[in-house]
């Protein structure tokens, strides 16, 4: 499936059916008076949360939504049909914004949410409505009021408890296909990892987190450069990270400056990114070299105040432990946050 994760699309409300000018003619009724009925409602627009969906694809090739228009009213008192209202479904996470004035209207993160947006117009009142003792037969009926009509950027934030940074390479498909059933695209060059993945990783009794794997940083990351920010948007709602350094030869310069870049690149993109909590992930340990390595840099990294797992995603050594300590750093900053509350 093709991830689309920013649309923009137009939506109307359906506009209101206009009211019916008529009178009432029966055989030995004269002078029945007017009779003209109102005109229906306008659909009204809807945004539903469905947890089923994971992408914006279906918004891609079609950009303007309408809600049907109320039926205009009828002879005999007759009120037109309302227009049925228009269902936009969207995943979990999509923001909506107005894309002419960039204001925040909805951040629509609730599976089964469904949100009023545009309420449909109002019909018009027939002919009968304006009868008075002075006029009993008013030729005039109102014309319905106009839908609504917006100009949305939808945004879609994937919603994760924990997400994966680190430079292309340093195996953060490979863990996550370890440790959940994703399977993403696995290879052994540069920017394998496309689009996001999300796997569901079972941890203590009965508790399950959700971990994010997005393409992999690069020098200029914030600015655009790589894949850039395209993708950093579907971290900032994590709650930490495993940054994931790679020892191996695959990965040029110092593990240590590389470790650097990144948070800086989080940093430039959104401050709030380089407070996030980090559990510091060193890859690859199946490697003899990479495993003599992995204990000195481990001591480097603690002393700065960061924890640290060393794990083989191929082998498996470590996975269980990496596991147990993000689902504890979960619990922790979960019962932190009931307790601000």
């Amino acid at each position: 499936m093709k991830f689309v994760d920013q649309v923009r699309i137009e939506v109307k409300a359906g506009d209101g059916g206009r009211g019916c000018v008529s009178f009432r003619r029966e055989k030995f009724v004269p002078k029945g008076g007017p009779d003209g009925g109102d005109g229906g409602k306008g659909g009204s627009v809807y945004f539903v949360v469905d947890e089923a969906l994971s992408t914006l694809l279906d918004y891609r090739y079609m950009h303007h939504y309408k809600a049907q228009n109320g039926a205009p009213g009828l002879g005999k008192n007759m009120h037109g049909k309302n227009g049925e209202s228009l269902e936009l479904k969207v995943p979990p996470g999509t923001l909506v914004y107005d894309d002419e004035s960039g204001e925040l209207l909805a951040d629509l993160t609730e599976a089964g949410t469904s949100l009023l947006f545009l309420e449909g117009g109002q019909g018009g009142r027939g002919n009968a409505r304006f009868a008075t003792s002075t006029n009993r037969a008013p030729r005039h009926a109102q014309p319905g009021i106009a839908g609504e009509t917006k100009s949305l950027r939808l945004e879609l934030k994937l919603l994760a408890d924990v997400g994966l940074v680190g430079l292309p390479n340093a195996g953060k498909s490979t863990l996550i296909s370890a440790v959940s059933a994703a399977k993403p695209k696995i290879a052994d060059y540069p920017f394998t990892t496309l689009v996001p993945n999300l796997g569901v990783v079972r941890y203590g009794s009965f508790k399950t987190m959700v971990l994010a794997d997005i393409p992999g940083l690069i020098a200029g990351a914030s600015e655009g450069h790589g894949l850039g920010t395209r993708f950093l948007r579907h971290v900032e709602r994590t709650d930490l990270f495993l940054h994931l350094v790679d020892l191996s030869c695959m990965q040029e310069g110092d593990p240590f400056d590389n470790f650097q870049m990144i948070n800086n690149e989080l940093k430039g993109y959104a401050a709030e990114l380089a407070v996030k909590p980090q559990l510091v992930v060193l890859t690859k340990i199946d490697i003899p070299e990479v495993r003599e390595q992995a204990e000195q840099l481990r001591e480097h990294f603690e002393s700065l105040g960061f924890p640290v797992q060393a794990i083989s995603a191929v082998t498996g050594e470590g996975l269980k432990e990496l596991v147990r300590a993000v689902g504890t750093m979960l619990d922790e900053l979960r019962q932190a946050g009931d307790e601000e509350e």
